[in-house]
């Protein structure tokens, strides 16, 4: 894979799935980062209709180097891990809590009588304060990776990194005047839209299976803002040492953690009640079944819509069916490793994979 990170020139036009038409008082809403979708559809300008693989997109931070950037995991309370309650014999809840067992399993704090002691008042207004990471530098993930655990200052936001959100929303509004008349349109004259522009130092970055000439300028989301691809070697060389460790990881046949590094879309056709064939979208891949007894419990977040297009019979551009995805960061507990059938390039699913959707990491689970 040939690293690269993409640098705006100019804000992000990145809409999101809903709906939309500029009538009266309409809003267009944006998201941040774009899905593989859109990352595909920019690279298309270069790379016309052949068949390539993208990893990412991620966050890029330059300070004096180069460093790759993940989405936070989402099972921790701030600092603090949260484990299924399956796995947490210490705790108090594991012989009060009641919850139907063909579902995931509760999430706890471990250990909470092992927790830290109270805090003062001081420390107590400090922590609320605090501002915590929604994007964790390589070194932090390649230790999450390596041990199985975040060091509580490892969540601190470097002074001026913008960690928190390395982006800013410009809400911009357009108005159409009547003609010969200085007065806004009743009808279709009035919307607002957000832009995206990313802080000073940040980039996006993707993996491509294809070698690109570099630096390029590609239009990039709505009214075709351009953006500076350029190839990143050091961007490669840290995904491949969070590959390897979760490699090895994987081949552990013990508790594991999957932490979903890009949205994960795990849909299913069914037939419903009138007989239509239809496909449902869950927060985990439907291969893994709590009653099998491996896959344990997850922490996610609401889902992600991604609307795309495709082509029909007659080789046209047609809105495709909207699809649901579990957010990047999400964690997904199990027993043991277990693969995707995504992973699996023969499978038709496979090609999500190659949008860049579902990645994963490995960790292996470490008891505290």
């Amino acid at each position: 894979m040939y690293w690269h990170k993409i640098t705006p020139i100019d804000i992000l036009m990145l809409r999101d799935a809903k709906p939309f038409s500029p009538q009266q008082r309409a809003w267009a809403g944006s998201v941040f980062p774009p899905n593989g979708h859109t990352i595909v559809g920019a690279l298309r300008g270069i790379l016309g209709e052949k068949k390539f693989k993208i990893i990412g997109p991620f966050l890029c931070y330059k300070n004096t180097e180069n460093t790759l950037y993940l989405p936070r995991p989402l099972g921790f309370d701030k600092s603090i891990p949260l484990v299924p309650l399956k796995w947490e014999n210490e705790s108090h809840y594991v012989n009060h809590a009641l919850w139907d067992e063909e579902q995931p399993c509760p999430l706890v704090k471990p250990n909470p009588q092992e927790q830290e002691q109270e805090k003062t008042e001081e420390e107590e207004k400090n922590s609320a304060e605090q501002k915590f990471r929604q994007y964790l530098p390589f070194s932090v993930v390649q230790e999450y990776l390596e041990t199985g655990k975040i060091d509580k200052n490892n969540w601190k936001v470097t002074d001026g990194s913008h960690e928190d959100k390395p982006w800013t929303i410009e809400t911009r509004s357009h108005n159409t005047l009547e003609e010969g008349t200085k007065q806004v349109k009743e009808a279709d004259g009035y919307f607002v839209e957000n832009a995206i522009r990313l802080q000073q130092n940040w980039s996006l970055a993707i993996g491509l299976n294809e070698k690109i000439t570099t630096p390029v300028t590609i239009r990039l989301g709505g009214e075709g803002h351009r953006v500076i691809v350029e190839e990143c070697p050091e961007l490669g060389k840290q995904w491949q040492k969070l590959q390897t460790i979760s490699d090895n990881n994987f081949q552990a046949d013990t508790k594991s953690i999957a932490y979903l590094i890009t949205p994960g879309v795990f849909e299913r056709p069914h037939t419903n009640k009138h007989h239509q064939k239809v496909s449902l979208c869950r927060p985990y891949p439907w291969e893994w079944k709590v009653k099998d007894g491996n896959f344990v419990s997850m922490a996610t977040d609401k889902p992600v819509p991604i609307s795309c297009r495709i082509r029909d019979k007659e080789d046209k551009s047609i809105p495709a069916p909207q699809v649901f995805a579990a957010p990047s960061g999400s964690l997904y507990y199990l027993n043991k490793p277990q693969k995707l059938f995504q992973d699996n390039s023969e499978n038709l699913v496979h090609g999500w994979k190659q949008l860049g959707y579902s990645e994963m990491l490995w960790i292996k689970y470490q008891q505290n």
